[in-house]
């Protein structure tokens, strides 16, 4: 028997918030957190602007042995994970089996930061002088492995490295472990820290990054005049739960998942099919397991990275499996926060809990003159407000991974 499985803890740090409340109370007043780059001196790369986390301190919500040998990324991932988990109210040795709680998580690059560190250190100092923590620093798979360590969670712990799409996958390969009733609660998302020097200049060299000095035009996600996109950071958690489980407990219910999509474009290294297959079949199997109709949807918060290539794929896609059906509104959040690479999914599937929520769809920032191409009905002040019961994210990576989840608004039988 398949399960249902609803969310019941969610945690956040973006540009905007350093709460999943406080992230999406910014995100609904469309609020900007795009700001000149203070982790390190840019001037040499071209690019002035970023996502970066404000006024970040670990130890507001874990004690310092539990984040001094972590990376930055590891550290997101696991504070936002201690704000699901408080919110869903599990509490180890109390009131869940060890061996019913898993991980998925997702990253696309892992600890950047500490890789660059210790190269300079190796270079300058000699290999002897590398840090003993390098290696458990470094890879991607330690953002899970400290958050399974924390928690004592024995089942799966698993680590997505999908690039863009890495957040999204782990949320939708949670979401079917739960359903085909292989663990009863999930903590998953995405986190990432990739706004260093190479960071910034690998993507600068790409030609990816927006080279705009002022925040507010920066990140334009569909505007005709966008110019790039703007690399941000944070983390995104979401506690996922067998409902029986939840109901069992007395859980508070934020919202449902109800499909899951998941494809490649086997296309190009950086850049997505122009003709949006891949993006169109992740959609359309997440609406199809949701059992949501294409003229029933409500919203697509869209990967929408303000990159030519993508927006205008993307809205292509969206545009013709919904068939431009105006009851269809679209956004994306990336001229608040930047886009965060592997974290990207895990706080947009955080904000769509917030927006199922709270009746109110994320105006897309950034738009001041909408790109010709683009036909879909995007997120406004004027619209923002209309009916919002179902809801998908997109998010889609380079190497042409794409992945789609669904969500319900959550309302008792």
């Amino acid at each position: 028997m398949e399960r249902r499985v609803v969310v019941t803890g969610i945690g956040a740090l973006s540009a905007i918030g350093n709460s999943a409340d406080e992230f999406i109370k910014n995100m609904l007043a469309s609020k900007v957190g795009i700001a000149p780059i203070t982790h390190f001196d840019a001037s040499d790369t071209g690019i002035t602007v970023a996502g970066e986390l404000k006024d970040f301190n670990p130890s507001d919500r874990l004690d310092k042995k539990d984040y001094k040998r972590l990376d930055p990324y590891a550290q997101y991932a696991l504070y936002s994970a201690k704000e699901a988990m408080e919110q869903a109210g599990l509490v180890a040795n109390e009131n869940y089996n060890p061996d019913d709680l898993g991980v998925i998580y997702g990253a696309g690059i892992g600890g950047i930061g500490t890789i660059e560190e210790q190269v300079i250190k190796a270079h300058e100092k000699g290999p002897k002088r590398v840090s003993p923590l390098f290696v458990p620093k470094a890879i991607s798979n330690m953002g899970a492995g400290n958050i399974s360590m924390y928690f004592d969670a024995k089942n799966t712990s698993q680590t997505i490295v999908t690039a863009c799409a890495a957040g999204t996958n782990a949320v939708g390969n949670a979401f079917e472990l739960i359903k085909q009733g292989k663990a009863k609660v999930m903590i998953t998302g995405g986190s990432e820290a990739a706004v260093t020097n190479m960071g910034i200049s690998g993507f600068a060299a790409l030609t990816a990054l927006s080279t705009e000095e002022d925040p507010m035009k920066a990140s334009m996600p569909f505007d005709k005049d966008r110019s790039g996109f703007v690399l941000g950071e944070g983390a995104g958690t979401l506690v996922l739960e067998d409902y029986e489980h939840a109901k069992a407990r007395g859980a508070k219910i934020l919202a449902e998942v109800v499909g899951y999509g998941t494809t490649s474009d086997a296309y190009h290294l950086t850049a997505p099919d122009p003709e949006g297959r891949g993006a169109i079949r992740a959609m359309e199997q997440a609406v199809n397991e949701a059992g949501i109709g294409l003229d029933e949807l409500d919203y697509v918060n869209a990967h929408g990275t303000a990159t030519h290539a993508n927006d205008s794929g993307e809205a292509a896609a969206i545009g013709k499996l919904f068939k431009d059906n105006d009851h269809v509104k679209t956004s994306s959040i990336k001229g608040m926060i930047g886009h965060s690479l592997g974290a990207a999914g895990g706080l947009e599937a955080v904000a769509l809990v917030g927006t199922l929520l709270n009746g109110q769809m994320p105006v897309n920032v950034g738009l001041v003159n909408k790109d010709p191409e683009v036909k879909i009905d995007l997120v406004t002040d004027e619209n923002k407000n209309d009916t919002v019961k179902t809801a998908i994210s997109n998010s889609f990576g380079f190497g042409g991974h794409n992945a789609v989840i669904a969500m319900r608004k959550w309302e008792e039988d």
